[in-house]
């Protein structure tokens, strides 16, 4: 992942229908499996001269037979698989990573997705000098800024376990890419977290959404795998409620991005919003509870020197208005993290909690 979504201060940048855009289907998916590209099973290629793929110049970029050896590479950890459609990276989780269970916190998760999609980008050879951004949009000034992240979470690893981490990319309509994860226990090898993202194009300079260019969708086209890592039905689409001061159990105001929250495309990163979100959760939540699942849609950029506020309104999985102390019943909560000043909305979330009695 590259950044959080963004737009002008006027919102009207993002349509509204953006949060429900559907996968576009008319894209022929039998000629991206027949798509034979050479793997590296060990790591890395390079990106180097120019190359062919299906007997089709891939923008200039070297997909062929060399590799890249070099400390960097072995560094990465990462590899390409299932005919390079998708990228697997391993990861360790550190003791830095953990919260007070001693289990990997949701920022962890999500700092590993962004991490293994932005090694994807600079594996594949598209990488420009933008932040995961390709080399033609580097070119127009444009950079990748994610609309929506949903996450299901069955188990948070431990400190010390080792997670291997599978994403690949699709388009999402006409102007959108869907991006996926899935997160495995290398031992176990069973899946431990499903993920789906959309992310669409923004100037750098103007902070405007645009259309993919043609030449953009050239360069990612080829890399596209029609598979969903979270059933449509399981991806929750429905509009997410929008919290007000009347309609929210809990507000925490006067919560201030610091130039280290700050990401290379100069706003905040989207991981850092989860603390933010978390900040309005009632503490006895945050100690009996696991989340077990999170929806964010982003609607505004954030910079430094703004001042936001996070609410949050909690309810049981049977609707009921408070938790009253009860924690053998799931929860569902609605968040919604705001400008202090105008209270313009940045993100609209949901989550999902169970007792950790259960586990």
């Amino acid at each position: 992942m590259a950044s959080m979504a963004a737009t002008t201060k006027l919102a009207l940048h993002f349509p509204e229908n953006l949060h429900i855009t559907k996968m576009n289907k008319n894209v022929n998916t039998s000629s991206r499996r027949n798509l034979s590209v050479a793997a590296n099973s060990g790591g890395y290629q390079a990106a180097a001269a120019a190359d062919m793929i299906n007997g089709k110049k891939l923008n200039g970029i070297h997909v062929g037979k060399e590799m890249m050896s070099s400390t960097w590479d072995a560094c990465m950890l990462g590899k390409f698989v299932e005919e390079r459609f998708v990228y697997r990276q391993t990861f360790v989780i550190r003791s830095y990573e953990i919260g007070p269970d001693k289990t990997a916190t949701m920022e962890t998760l999500m700092n590993l997705l962004q991490e293994t999609a932005l090694n994807h980008v600079s594996g594949s050879g598209l990488a420009g000098d933008g932040f995961g951004a390709t080399r033609e949009m580097s070119l127009r000034k444009q950079i990748w800024v994610v609309t929506r992240i949903h996450i299901q979470v069955e188990k948070y690893s431990s400190w010390g376990d080792v997670v291997e981490i599978d994403t690949w990319v699709d388009a999402a309509g006409k102007n959108a890419m869907r991006r996926d994860w899935i997160i495995r226990d290398s031992t176990t090898r069973k899946i431990i977290t499903r993920a789906t993202s959309q992310w669409v194009i923004m100037n750098r300079e103007t902070r405007r959404l645009c259309k993919i260019p043609e030449q953009v969708r050239e360069e990612v086209q080829p890399f596209y795998l029609d598979r969903l890592a979270i059933a449509a039905v399981q991806n929750h689409i429905e509009k997410i409620e929008k919290l007000t001061d009347e309609t929210a159990g809990r507000i925490r105001s006067g919560l201030a991005p610091r130039w280290s929250d700050m990401d290379a495309n100069l706003h905040v990163n989207n991981v850092k919003y989860i603390g933010w979100i978390l900040e309005s959760v009632p503490i006895d939540v945050l100690e009996h509870y696991n989340m077990t699942s999170m929806t964010l849609e982003y609607r505004r950029e954030c910079r430094q020197s703004d001042l936001l506020e996070s609410l949050t309104t909690m309810k049981t999985s049977g609707n009921e208005d408070s938790i009253n102390g009860n924690h053998s019943r799931d929860l569902i909560s609605t968040h919604l993290l705001r400008m202090n000043h105008d209270k313009a909305e940045i993100i609209r979330a949901r989550s999902e909690w169970q007792s950790k009695q259960q586990h």
